[in-house]
């Protein structure tokens, strides 16, 4: 038995409604080939690879993430954190490719398969393999087991009704039926480690085959990375401390309902700003006789990214000369400004960019669908809540898992 499908009300209704509405037009939009695609597009990925993380105290810059989709070397990420980030990367790129892939089928080895793609850099962490022994959830301030999942002889018989479930056509929304696909594998905890981000990427997955356009945009990874307490408890009000299937899961559903409908608004205001910046750095190009190729490096550094010389020379095909003069000349024009020396060298958004970013003003800030939701989750959850640790049994030492919440 596995959680149900909550029905749902008429302002579930009402936000699924005007989350489509924001898609179509997103989608209609991007039908239109435009020079920024691409970008928007790459940022798009990275910024859900790093969200995704930090969910579980993996931290990265964006322009290490985006590195990772290229297995480029990071610029500040220790080797064990992009391991980390690449080992995500791997998996998420897999859930985009098979994502709208007819003869692709979503059974339990295939889920397997993409745990083994995210940790198959620590073969100690078991990748691909189910936990052979009870597994915890602690708060880390109190010490605390604040959820214990299904015994382990129930793991497979679990994971085999869940990919049943996503193989059977349901006449759920795909948003509620990726939430609940989520919401299942997180709380079947099926593996020693990654349980959150198979959950996320599992929502991905969903997401992407029921043939919403754009999945990348439509992922909210990066939406819970930055509201990680919020989503740590609408997990616990539905957890309620251990295996529960029969809890009702519908405040959970509107949480995820309310962060799609978010993070549509930030996409739809991302867009515009993207096209309004290269809009912005084209004149600036033009006015200063500089090479078309510069583009995508100067908006590189105005959205934040470090740009270095071998990313420049492999994205703008050019030899290692041509990218030489080609940075030195933004830097004299003021365009961007080093940083370090030789080898360590980066270059960021020097005066001239930070002058483009002031004129295209401060981020709007969303409309909340449901403003009464984080208040709720709050009075639901008060005393309960922390940064869980994971614990096996059976003698192994604990690690530390943010993938499930206090």
């Amino acid at each position: 038995m596995l959680f149900s499908v909550p029905a749902l009300d008429l302002e579930d209704g009402s936000v699924l409604e005007e989350i489509g509405a924001m898609r179509a037009d997103l989608a209609a939009y991007l039908r239109t080939p435009r020079r920024w695609q691409g970008r928007l597009r790459r940022t798009a990925l990275a910024r859900a690879i790093r969200g995704s993380n930090s969910i579980e105290g993996i931290h990265v810059e964006l322009d290490d993430a985006d590195a990772a989709l290229d297995d480029d070397e990071p610029l500040s990420a220790d080797q064990r954190t992009f391991a980390e980030v690449r080992g995500y990367r791997q998996a998420l790129g897999f859930v985009l490719a098979m994502g709208g892939d007819p003869h692709f089928v979503p059974d339990a080895a295939a889920m397997r398969s993409m745990h083994f793609m995210m940790l198959s850099h620590d073969l100690s962490k078991s990748p691909g393999q189910y936990r052979r022994s009870e597994i915890f959830v602690q708060d880390e301030q109190t010490g605390e087991n604040v959820y214990e999942g299904p015994p382990p002889e129930m793991v497979p018989a679990l994971m085999e009704e869940l990919a049943d479930g996503l193989q059977r056509p349901s006449g759920t929304d795909p948003l509620v039926l990726a939430a609940m696909s989520h919401l299942n594998l997180v709380m079947i905890h099926p593996f020693r480690d990654g349980n959150g981000r198979m959950s996320r990427a599992l929502q991905t997955l969903v997401l992407a085959r029921s043939g919403i356009g754009e999945p990348e945009f439509a992922s909210v990874e990066e939406w819970l990375g930055a509201h990680t307490p919020d989503y740590y408890r609408a997990l616990a009000v539905t957890g309620d401390g251990a295996w529960h299937p029969e809890n009702d899961a519908h405040l959970w559903v509107k949480f995820m309902l309310r962060a799609h409908h978010l993070q549509a608004q930030t996409v739809a205001r991302r867009v515009e700003r993207t096209e309004a910046a290269y809009r912005e750095i084209s004149g600036v190009v033009v006015e200063q006789g500089l090479p078309d190729r510069v583009l995508d490096a100067l908006y590189a550094g105005l959205v934040g990214y470090r740009v270095t010389r071998p990313t420049y020379v492999r994205q703008s095909l050019v030899d290692e000369r041509t990218a030489s003069r080609d940075l030195r000349t933004l830097l004299d024009l003021g365009l961007l400004a080093a940083h370090g020396e030789t080898r360590g060298r980066y270059y960021v958004r020097g005066p001239r960019l930070e002058e483009t970013l002031q004129r295209l003003g401060p981020r709007a800030r969303p409309v909340d669908p449901m403003p009464w939701l984080p208040a709720e989750l709050l009075r639901r959850t008060s005393g309960r809540t922390g940064a869980p640790q994971e614990q096996r049994t059976g003698g192994t030492s604990p690690r530390t898992d943010r993938s499930m919440t206090a």
